[in-house]
């Protein structure tokens, strides 16, 4: 808006607004900018975050050992654990410890260190995810791939809440070798007195998802019994 002002020599037409007072305004609105800029980048990622997918929490059993707490490893048990990767070893912390779950590995006659490396391998052939807490071998001899602090990619839905024992065989009916079931009885045991676990807590992988595995012990579930009942001996 303008005014008209009289002069000695006539008149001349003047902003009502002096330009200064147009720059000062100009200056004080920046700062409203800026702050209107942060409100909207907040609400754009708290927005963002409300539609994510809600992360479904497992609780752990009453009771169940923190898997922070490790127990030292026994002598007789090999540590060679798996380099961290996306297929065999994730690094996944584990929720609890509240079970164990036993598997055959289901290719008769592979030793111990041959499932060992197919699990190391699958960080590089990426052919599937698979991995499990210890293997033991057709004479017995016991390899811990997995620290017991994390995941291992055994037991489906049970992968957050267990220890995992792979158990190798030397023909396709699945049975076990002797010294591969002794070395089994004397791992679990170990598992159970450190993670104040029962027999009922013991299960197979045919427990979690229907799979015939262990083999053996799914179609003779008397002899499951029986190992079952050699925990408590």
């Amino acid at each position: 808006m303008y005014v008209e002002q009289r002069t000695g020599s006539g008149s001349r037409t003047l902003p009502l607004y002096p330009r200064r007072s147009r720059r000062r305004r100009r200056r004080r609105s920046v700062p409203l900018l800026a702050v209107g800029l942060i409100i909207g980048v907040c609400l754009g990622w708290t927005l963002r975050g409300a539609a994510l997918p809600a992360q479904s929490a497992r609780l752990p059993e009453p009771g169940a050992v923190s898997p922070k707490a490790l127990p030292d490893c026994p002598d007789w048990i090999e540590q060679d654990l798996l380099t961290v990767n996306e297929y065999s070893r994730p690094g996944t912390p584990l929720d609890a410890v509240t079970g164990v779950v036993i598997h055959y590995v289901g290719n008769p006659g592979t030793t111990a260190r041959q499932n060992h490396s197919y699990f190391q391998n699958l960080a590089a052939t990426h052919e599937t995810y698979a991995s499990s807490h210890f293997l033991i071998g057709l004479e017995g001899e016991i390899i811990q791939n997995i620290p017991l602090d994390e995941v291992a990619y055994c037991s489906s839905e049970r992968n957050h809440d267990t220890i995992s024992i792979e158990c190798c065989h030397p023909d396709t009916d699945g049975a076990f070798t002797q010294e591969t079931y002794n070395s089994l009885v004397k791992l679990v045991r170990w598992l159970m007195e450190y993670y104040q676990l029962d027999a009922s807590q013991v299960i197979r992988h045919y427990d979690v998802t229907g799979k015939e595995c262990p083999l053996y012990y799914v179609r003779h579930p008397g002899e499951w019994e029986a190992f079952l009942d050699s925990l408590n001996t």
